[in-house]
């Protein structure tokens, strides 16, 4: 059996050009890299186009070390879609290297579903997260120098600062720290630390940003920290924005690349779902909408984080509504929230599907919360068995929720149509009446207990006495009517990891709230949830290599 990267060079890709003309983007316009990826400019996106495209929203169960697939089933459905005559577009989001070289390992989709070329976009692909990671950094060099400026200082208290540094590695050991050592001329001591790129906020503005404009405006909204006499201060007080959109000029517009059966596909923006948004940018969407028939997207880890992010954050910034979701499910995960071992998940066990499949259950209730009603995907792996898949089918059929299984890996857009033709009656169903979990003019506490209570299913909130601190100091700088981007742990409906299944009888521990007002939402911190991950006993760095005629080895 091939591996990933040995089907994706044994594919004959088509020059970017092509790809373009088939989304009807004059060649002249693109910029260029390489042969086989460009820019877009933003003058493809029209508006008014909207709302005569449909707009697919791929999710999943809450993820598993067995894995779900939810990026190769995204692919895989946007293929089927072309081949059975529609006029489709995957956007996704850009990998982090963090990811890459440590545990995860890359987001181009796998076997017959993925984008190309695999290697150059799973690592520096057209240069987005380090135009970010530059501007992120940038600030923080502003306001360090401002702090040992004797003629233009704004007083503020290094105490109060919340702007972290970024980079796009796993790295542990630089989390916490002090700078601004060395005497005089090494600046003024404090404490700060990193963030992994994929959680800045400069990321998270770029990936809700209508245009350059506003993306400008979100930047000069960053919060910064206080003065000594409690004035807030943002990054347009350092009068740091208009460099810092300068940095993004190009990172702004979307990436254009394909899939391994020629469907156009844009990638932009790489914001973590357990930490942040989870979704791909406004503006891909938008351009996507505006050039396709049927955009597919994908929404980060389980439906509890990327789907309520991109629903109640996302969509909600845009205005746009998705037509159709679908929710990504895998026979080898669902028995292992059922207890089946790790090692042993090969072997057929309906016993432990029976008890995981609570999971999905509870996953399709909260797609119901929105008013909306999923398509459930099965993506199949070769050791399934006949009676399991019939499980899941039958569970769903008797719930009312359309199933398919989907062959992704091994057969691509071919394996993928049964889904794709659920997926075109869903969105002509005109069943869809999509709206938001919760209003933003309620309280902040409010909107984290009915994500909390509704999505995760948990009994209650609770916060430290730190978080009560935060949510005093958010009602004093006027943002409580921000949205909430919850940073909780992928592996459960819990902030508890080790909770599988569909738990019950939990509360969630708010411990901090940070402050994203360029983004334009709050970011409670619930459990052990770190911004910067650290690489694990064995990362998958170890096993990449290059020879001497520049083939990459080792990336999965």
């Amino acid at each position: 059996m091939k591996t990933d990267i040995e089907i994706a060079r044994s594919v004959r890709m088509k020059p970017i050009a092509d790809i373009a003309r088939q989304m009807g983007i004059d060649p002249e316009d693109l910029e260029m890299y390489g042969k086989y990826k460009a820019k877009v400019p933003l003058k493809y996106i029209d508006r008014r186009r909207k709302n005569d495209s449909r707009l697919i929203l791929v999710t999943a169960i809450s993820p598993t070390p067995a894995g779900e697939g939810k990026t190769t089933v995204s692919i895989g459905l946007s293929q089927a879609l072309n081949r059975i005559g529609k006029r489709s577009c995957v956007v996704l989001r850009e990998p982090s290297l963090g990811p890459v070289f440590g545990i995860k390992g890359g987001a181009t989709g796998g076997g017959f579903s993925q984008v190309l070329p695999m290697e150059e976009i799973n690592l520096h692909f057209t240069g987005d997260f380090a135009a970010i990671e530059k501007a992120h950094n940038l600030l923080a060099a502003l306001i360090d120098n401002n702090l040992q400026s004797k003629t233009r200082s704004l007083g503020l208290d290094p105490r109060t600062i919340a702007w972290k540094r970024v980079m796009d590695m796993n790295d542990r050991a630089v989390r916490d720290m002090v700078i601004g050592l060395g005497g005089m001329t090494g600046g003024v001591p404090r404490e700060t630390g990193f963030d992994i790129t994929a959680a800045s906020e400069v990321m998270a503005i770029l990936c809700l940003a209508s245009g350059p404009a506003d993306l400008k405006r979100r930047l000069g909204n960053i919060f910064v920290g206080f003065t000594y006499d409690k004035k807030p201060i943002y990054a347009r007080d350092l009068h740091a924005e208009g460099a810092m959109a300068a940095l993004l000029k190009d990172a702004i517009k979307p990436n254009l690349v394909q899939t391994i059966e020629g469907t156009p596909a844009l990638i932009h923006g790489g914001p973590f779902a357990n930490i942040a948004q989870g979704t791909n940018t406004v503006l891909a969407t938008e351009m996507s909408l505006s050039l396709t028939d049927y955009t597919v997207t994908e929404a980060g880890f389980g439906c509890d984080l990327g789907a309520e992010k991109f629903l109640d954050i996302k969509c909600r910034a845009a205005g746009l509504a998705p037509n159709a979701v679908v929710l990504v499910a895998t026979v080898r995960a669902l028995k292992y929230h059922g207890g089946q071992p790790l090692a042993e998940l090969k072997t057929p066990n309906v016993e432990a599907l029976e008890r995981g499949i609570e999971n999905l259950q509870k996953h399709i209730e909260n797609v119901g919360l929105f008013n909306l009603t999923p398509v459930v995907a099965i993506n199949r792996f070769v050791t399934d068995s006949d009676e399991e898949l019939q499980f899941i089918k039958d569970y769903c059929t008797m719930r009312g929720v359309a199933c398919a299984v989907a062959n992704v890996w091994g057969e691509g857009g071919a394996g993928t149509e049964e889904l794709a033709r659920l997926v075109v009656e869903a969105t002509e169903s005109g069943r869809t009446d999509f709206r938001p979990l919760y209003p933003l003019d309620e309280s902040v506490e409010k909107k984290v207990e009915t994500v909390a209570r509704g999505i995760y299913g948990a009994d209650g909130v609770e916060y430290t006495p730190k978080a009560k601190q935060a949510l005093k100091r958010i009602a004093d700088l006027g943002l409580t009517g921000l949205a909430v981007c919850i940073a909780k742990t992928q592996k459960s409906l819990s902030d508890n990891p080790a909770l599988l299944g569909r738990p019950r009888g939990f509360t969630i521990t708010v411990r901090d709230i940070e402050i994203a007002a360029g983004a334009g939402f709050l970011v409670p911190i619930t459990g052990e949830i770190m911004r910067m991950p650290g690489l694990p006993e064995v990362p998958a760095a170890e096993a990449i290599d290059i020879d001497d005629e520049g083939n990459i080895s080792g990336l999965f």
